[in-house]
C-alpha cells in the first residue's frame, strides 16, 4: 500500500519558488506554440510560393481610350 508521503510533498513551497515553477513551465509553453506557429508558416509560405511559380500570368486587359470630349 502507499504512504501518504508519496503523494504530498512534506515541505511547502515558498510564494516565489511556485511563481518560479508557473513562469518556466509557461514560457516552455509559449515557446512551444510559438516554434510551431513559425513551423506553419514557413511550410504555407513555400506552398504559396510554390503554387504562384507553377500558375500561368494573369493577362491584364488593355485599357480602353476614352473619346475625347467633344
Amino acid at each position: 500500500m502507499t504512504s501518504k508521503d508519496e503523494f504530498f510533498n512534506p515541505a511547502k513551497l515558498s510564494p516565489r519558488d511556485k511563481a518560479a515553477a508557473t513562469d518556466t513551465t509557461a514560457r516552455a509553453i509559449v515557446s512551444a506554440e510559438t516554434a510551431a506557429r513559425d513551423k506553419k508558416t514557413e511550410k504555407l509560405r513555400a506552398l504559396r510560393l510554390q503554387q504562384a511559380a507553377e500558375a500561368p500570368p494573369v493577362a491584364t486587359p488593355a485599357k480602353k481610350r476614352r473619346a475625347a470630349a467633344k
